[in-house]
């Protein structure tokens, strides 16, 4: 029998997002990745402490989430298929959906499209400070445009492609896994302090995890947007993560625009090569088209993952 796990988690997350009702409610699973950071991160994170210590707690921490998010998701799978028997498979898309951010991701970016649309900067600054790490205060029209397009296509990496890609590979073990190293990464893995070398495990081991479905998510972009090849192979090197350079770089050649650059973070300048042609910068109706591209490259992931499933 055929087991549409993955096609019933896209689903759900397709159709539902992740409620704000049940957020409310229950927060997010990644709630509890968050909080075991935070307890491990006072405990071995002090600056009084050797880099060797840090790191070692650092790993520890990796390991700790690794096996609270794996153990979790093996019994939560042994669970519903001794209880459900052969309608397993919709338990496990359920448990699944909210590691998923399909329809998160795109409404988070809409929010941003609607307010450069109605040419209301501060509000687009605002929603596009949901989704950026970088400061958004002073940044013009083409910065708010930049930096959502850059999110959307590295989000689409590490919110649709990998987790899904580590469901098909693991299960409910392996989607869960991802997300609580992907979190880890999200939170300590940065090289500066107060992380540095606490956060060294974390970056590391989400750059292994990341490895093929970037790549993948960078071909699924390519393919939809009917082209960046040649952006792709060029410019993916030219970011900082080994990773996200792969969809970013595909993303600017398929708009046919620059993307990264010279950015802010907390009042710092961090001056980034480019990404991209040089012939043009970014406008507002260029999210709108990256949207549409991030559309039909879900479309395709839902494909792949329905002749994963036709296969086993």
């Amino acid at each position: 029998m055929v087991e549409p796990v993955a096609l019933g988690a896209l689903g759900l997350d397709a159709a539902l997002g992740w409620p704000a009702r049940v957020h409310a409610r229950i927060g997010h699973p990644v709630g509890g990745f968050a909080r075991i950071i935070a307890f491990c991160e006072r405990r071995w994170n002090s600056r009084h402490c050797s880099n060797y210590v840090r790191r070692a707690g650092g790993i520890a921490t990796v390991l700790l989430l690794l096996a609270a998010a794996a153990g979790c998701g093996y019994a939560a799978e042994k669970l519903i298929r001794w209880s459900l028997g052969q309608w397993a498979w919709a338990g496990m898309a359920f448990a699944a959906w909210p590691a998923l951010a399909q329809r998160s991701l795109y409404q988070h970016v809409l929010a941003v499209a609607r307010e450069l649309d109605a040419g209301r900067l501060s509000k687009a600054r605002r929603a596009v400070g949901w989704i950026v790490g970088r400061d958004t205060a002073s940044l013009d029209e083409a910065g708010v445009a930049r930096a959502a397009v850059e999110s959307l296509a590295e989000s689409f990496c590490d919110g649709v492609t990998a987790p899904l890609f580590w469901l098909l590979l693991g299960g409910l073990p392996g989607i869960w896994a991802y997300k609580a190293v992907n979190t880890a990464d999200s939170l300590i893995g940065h090289r500066e302090e107060p992380y540095g070398p606490f956060g060294w495990a974390a970056a590391r081991l989400d750059d292994v995890m990341n490895l093929v479905p970037a790549r993948l998510a960078a071909l699924l972009i390519c393919l939809a947007g009917q082209g960046g090849w040649r952006v792709m192979w060029r410019d993916h090197g030219r970011h900082a993560s080994p990773n996200a350079g792969w969809p970013e770089a595909a993303m600017a050649g398929a708009l046919d625009v620059r993307l990264g650059g010279p950015l802010r973070y907390d009042g710092v300048l961090n001056d980034k090569p480019w990404i991209g042609e040089g012939g043009r910068h970014i406008r507002a109706v260029d999210v709108r088209r990256a949207m549409r591209i991030f559309l039909r490259a879900c479309a395709l992931l839902w494909v792949l993952a329905a002749l994963w499933e036709l296969s086993l």
